[in-house]
């Protein structure tokens, strides 16, 4: 399948689309679905779209907006070699044409086929804050055989993995405020529970800390939760 000569002409458009997206309103799910919508709209062979991010040296998909993309992702994963993993990876795009085809990757290849996939490209996402990975492209069809269609492709990849990306950070920054947020609660609990010890038992700081780490381990319960109990009931849990 080619590109139509006005497909062109419908890029624009899907790149402010993409342009004026707002963390207030998506979420990294639906920026992928935004970016899918387009793909569909624009390229041949109605591709499905997911996005890799390689951390602490392993991969994982962190969205997909359809199933084949989300289990040729893992066949990747598991075998250690594909095209979503080169790009990731190396930060240059990566693709297999035609699954049916020779490809760098053949084993991978051979299960892209089985499972109906006819083209694969996989698209770098900009390194930041140490984070790498990349958009994936699956098309039933070959929607990257052609140089004209690939092209096509690229620019959209190139243009989309900056919302996904941003997305991406945004919403780990965000977990990550809510862990330390999480973090200080259960450090101001403990402290306070600390306090009541120290103040009830005459003890010491480490004392009272010991007694508490005690009770959790008898008890089998999160030394916050021991903390809370405490704190709110004057009472420690019976081992």
């Amino acid at each position: 399948m080619t590109v139509p000569e006005d497909a062109a002409a419908l890029v624009q458009p899907a790149f402010d689309e993409l342009a004026q997206l707002s963390f207030a309103e998506h979420s990294l799910e639906s920026v992928l679905r935004k970016v899918t919508e387009l793909a569909t709209r624009i390229l041949p062979g109605q591709p499905i779209a997911s996005v890799t991010v390689v951390g602490e040296g392993r991969p994982s998909t962190v969205a997909t907006s359809g199933d084949l993309a989300l289990r040729l992702d893992e066949f990747q994963y598991r075998t250690g070699a594909g095209p979503c993993l080169q790009a990731a990876t190396t930060g240059q795009p990566a693709a297999v044409a035609d699954t049916r085809a020779d490809s760098p990757w053949p084993e991978f290849a051979a299960a892209a086929a089985a499972d109906g996939c006819g083209s694969v490209l996989s698209y770098p996402l900009p390194v930041q804050e140490s984070v790498l990975g990349a958009l994936n492209l699956y098309a039933r069809e070959m929607a990257v055989s052609g140089a004209r269609t690939q092209e096509l492709i690229s620019r959209l990849a190139a243009y989309a993995v900056g919302p996904v990306s941003n997305m991406y950070l945004y919403e780990s920054a965000v977990e990550r405020a809510e862990h330390l947020e999480a973090a200080l609660r259960s450090r101001a609990v403990i402290d306070q529970a600390k306090g009541i010890l120290m103040e009830r038992y005459k003890l010491t700081a480490d004392q009272a800390f010991q007694v508490l780490a005690r009770v959790s381990m008898q008890r089998n319960t999160k030394l916050r939760d021991v903390a809370g109990h405490f704190v709110l009931t004057g009472e420690l849990p019976q081992a």
